[in-house]
Order: C-alpha cells, then structure tokens, then sequence
C-alpha cells in the first residue's frame, strides 16, 4: 500500500484507482491516518472532495444518489473550470455537459471527432442528416463489456467547434484542476443531463438510450420505438441549446 500514501495528503487521488481496490486503499488510509491521530482533518478531506466508500448494494447506492443527488453548485464549479482549463479542455467540459456521456467516452469521442475531421472521414462518424454521433460503429471503443454507449445527439456547430480544437487528455484535465484546488465533477454533469431532460419532458426511455443505458423491462426491450427519429432529435437539441446557461445561471 505504499504506492497510495500520497492518499493520505491528497485523498482526491483515490479516484484514480480502479473502483474494485479503491475500497480497500480507502480503509488503509483511513487506519493509518488514525494510527496518526489525524482521522478528523482526514475525514474532512473525504468530505471535501466527495470521497464515499463504495458499496456493493447497486440498488441501495441508487436511492443515495437520488436523495443527495444536489446539483445546486454545479454551475458556480463548472464557471471556475472554465476560467481555470485551456480552450480545448474548456470545449470538451461543454460537450461532456451537451452529450450527456462519461467523462471517459467524452475524451474518447471529442479525440475521434478531430482525428476524422482530419482525415476527412467524420461523415463515417458524425451522420449530419440525423445530428447523432454514431458511436455504435466502433464499437471496440465504446461498446464495453459492463458500460455502452450507442449514440449521441449532438449540435452540427458544436462537433465543427471540436473539429477546429486541439485533442484533449483527462490526466491534463484533471492536474489542472486540482493544483487549482478543484475538486472533479466531470461525472455529475452526465447526471445533470439526464435530469434536466427529463424536468423537460424527454422521456426517460430515451435519455437511457442516450446514454448508453437499455433498460431491462419488457416495454423497453421489445416495445420501445423511435417512431421518427428526426423529431426526437429536434426534441433534444431544442432541450439541450439552454442547458449550458440554465446550469450557469
């Protein structure tokens, strides 16, 4: 356990490690620091940077996440990260927020989009007509064993922003952030997607098919349909053009 003692200064570096050991770091450090007599201090730090133990009760952690599910601070973090990131990294917070998928497939995609543009192949991609990233087409990307996505509804004029912006690395992200004294809530925003929809009234079948969820009831697996896929998308863009200014506001 040597290898995390930087834990113990820096407990923010506890969302690095892979969730399947991160428990059991955490408890480590949480021994050590009070062999130290420094478990107050450290517990504050936990609770600074939103450390939590991670339980194996999924549907017990969803009803947690629902009740203190508060997004009341989200736009005052996400306008310091903006002042504090370079244009692309702020660029890629916009479209992380926009898309409604995790940080990791944020990266991912924000790097594809550049790459084809580029090589003049983003139609294969990006299919302009519907507005929709097709991430279903590479699927050894985003196509995961346990997390999926499938598509995306996007604004034509923010994939040409990113097709115009320098790629961009979460580690770089993330060490600006926190020698900024940030803490990293990339992820909430994802939460803060679907939420918002939903209160605008996109159903919550289709945001899970937004972002890569397929329900396992009957309905959704055998009786949901996309009866005109177009008018679903001009739904989501109409939904999702004020949701940058609605958090900020």
């Amino acid at each position: 356990m040597l290898k995390h003692y930087d834990c113990l200064e820096n407990p923010q570096k506890l969302n690095e490690i892979p969730a399947s050991n991160r428990s059991n770091i955490l408890k480590t450090m949480v021994n050590l620091s009070k062999f130290l007599g420094t478990y107050e201090t450290y517990k504050g730090k936990l609770k600074q940077h939103g450390i939590k133990w991670l339980n194996s009760d999924d549907s017990f952690n969803s009803f947690l996440r629902i009740i203190n599910n508060n997004h009341s601070n989200l736009g005052e973090w996400y306008k310091v990260a903006q002042n504090i990131l370079h244009d692309n990294e702020k660029l890629y917070l916009r479209f992380a927020l926009l898309s409604g998928i995790r940080k990791g497939e944020a990266i991912t995609s924000f790097n594809l989009i550049i790459n084809l543009s580029q090589q003049n192949k983003l139609s294969e991609y990006y299919n302009a007509e519907h507005g929709i990233l097709e991430h279903f087409k590479y699927g050894d990307l985003f196509l995961r064993q346990t997390k999926k996505v499938y598509i995306s509804i996007v604004a034509k004029d923010l994939i040409n922003e990113i097709c115009n912006s320098q790629p961009v690395s979460y580690s770089a992200i993330r060490k600006r952030l926190t020698r900024n004294k940030q803490t990293l809530r990339i992820k909430e925003l994802r939460s803060y997607f679907a939420t918002y929809l939903r209160k605008k009234g996109i159903i919550s079948e289709y945001i899970d098919l937004i972002q890569g969820r397929i329900p396992r009831s009957v309905f959704a697996r055998h009786y949901l349909k996309v009866d005109d896929f177009k008018a679903l998308v001009a739904q989501v863009l109409a939904v999702t053009e004020n949701l940058e200014s609605n958090l900020i506001s």
